[in-house]
């Protein structure tokens, strides 16, 4: 018999006075019985930064077609494509060429500092590709939080990024990786 994914829902205050972005987010999330806390909370995290009325989450780790988090315009084009974790240079690849933007975001230490020195040379020539690193610390401290009901509140402001549920608040520090 197959493992079912895990329903966690959210509550997620945005307040994003970089982007002058402020909205409420009732999220319902399906952890895949592969994923692990940290890489479902490092998917709530890329939504909080990149909250828009069109992002949404996908089927993810069960599709092959399709990233963590994607947004698309009226005609159905894809305009972000957010990816969570080391994926392979060709899936990126391709996601470059279908989405007007293209995020990754890595959380894994030494393991997405290695993945990037194999994948940078061959994925360079595209301008619409940009990589973000989450330090371990950060990554296990965000799934510290994970319950299976959550209230969050994010906040970003110049530049920087903070998620609390009430009682702990974390600093995300988000780096370009080059």
């Amino acid at each position: 018999m197959a493992l079912k994914a895990t329903i966690f829902k959210s509550e997620l205050n945005v307040i994003d006075v970089d982007r002058n972005y402020y909205q409420e987010h009732a999220l319902t999330l399906a952890r895949h019985p592969s994923e692990t806390d940290e890489r479902m909370m490092m998917r709530l995290l890329a939504f909080a930064r990149h909250a828009g009325a069109a992002l949404e989450f996908t089927r993810g780790i069960s599709s092959s077609d399709e990233p963590d988090l994607w947004s698309r315009d009226l005609t159905g084009d894809i305009d972000t494509w957010i990816e969570v974790g080391q994926p392979d240079e060709k899936r990126l690849r391709k996601a470059c060429h279908r989405a007007s933007q293209v995020l990754v975001y890595t959380y894994s230490g030494h393991a997405a500092d290695l993945w990037w020195q194999q994948v940078r040379g061959g994925l360079q020539r595209f301008d619409n590709l940009t990589v973000f690193d989450i330090e371990p610390a950060i990554a296990q401290a965000l799934a510290g939080l994970a319950q299976r009901s959550m209230q969050l509140q994010c906040t970003i402001q110049d530049g920087q990024m903070w998620i609390s549920d009430g009682r702990e608040t974390i600093e995300v520090n988000v780096v370009v990786r080059e």
